[in-house]
């Protein structure tokens, strides 16, 4: 079993600006590490963001192609579909992404009843399956933030399918948070494990790192902590934020 852990690393500035972390057990004290510039990480996440929002909105641009080829009216139904369920796509995505890594909006607390259909909007265009078992009636934003990045990454946890069991409750004076992926080839690709540990991209997909580092910096900017455990053919992401 490998392990991900975080520390608190303050506001989110000091993320950015380089703060050097605590050592912890998950990870030894050697060279502290150095946070990425703000740019770099504006740069992935804009590119993380615009290659969920590409294929649907490419797959529209071929559809209505289709409809304005006078030789390919026997697909037109085709056509309409694939407009169809591509718009459905892109309006589930940009509704999520609003949530999960934008303002949003002013309100300070989330229903959770809203944020379960953001979540299933996502679930509704990959394999595995939701379970949405969040007993808390509403979530302040930190939480709701990184239960929606959570249950993403657990859906990208389980390429071949499986199923995402969603909990939030309390703990004390704190929200527990867990995403319990479970399915076939279950993984954590190495550069999500180090954006959930505070780490700077080595190697890898831009893509994936930093929306799993966003997860940890918005985690920490709130005073709490995440972690991942990863057995076989199991994922499981916790995060313990206060009330």
């Amino acid at each position: 079993m490998t392990e991900a852990s975080t520390a608190p690393l303050g506001d989110w500035s000091a993320a950015l600006d380089a703060a050097p972390r605590a050592p912890s057990a998950a990870t030894p004290a050697t060279a502290a590490p150095t946070a990425p510039p703000v740019t770099e990480l504006a740069a992935h996440l804009a590119a993380r963001l615009c290659h969920d929002f590409i294929s649907p909105a490419s797959a529209i641009m071929s559809g209505v192609d289709l409809l304005g080829d006078p030789t390919a009216q026997d697909m037109r139904d085709d056509a309409l579909n694939l407009i169809g369920a591509s718009a459905r796509k892109l309006g589930d995505m940009l509704a999520f992404a609003r949530v999960a890594f934008g303002a949003s909006a002013t309100a300070e607390t989330f229903d959770s009843e809203a944020l379960r259909v953001l979540t299933e909007g996502v679930f509704a265009h990959v394999r595995p399956s939701l379970e949405w078992r969040v007993g808390l009636p509403t979530l302040p934003k930190p939480a709701a933030r990184a239960i929606l990045n959570m249950a993403q990454i657990a859906a990208s946890a389980l390429p071949t399918g499986g199923i995402a069991l969603a909990l939030a409750e309390l703990d004390g004076t704190d929200i527990r948070l867990t995403l319990d992926a479970r399915g076939p080839r279950a993984r954590l690709r190495p550069e999500v494990v180090d954006g959930l540990k505070g780490l700077p991209l080595s190697e890898g997909l831009g893509g994936h790192w930093v929306q799993a580092y966003y997860l940890h910096a918005l985690v920490a900017a709130a005073g709490g902590t995440c972690a991942a455990e990863i057995t076989e053919e199991r994922v499981l992401l916790t995060a313990r934020l206060p009330q």
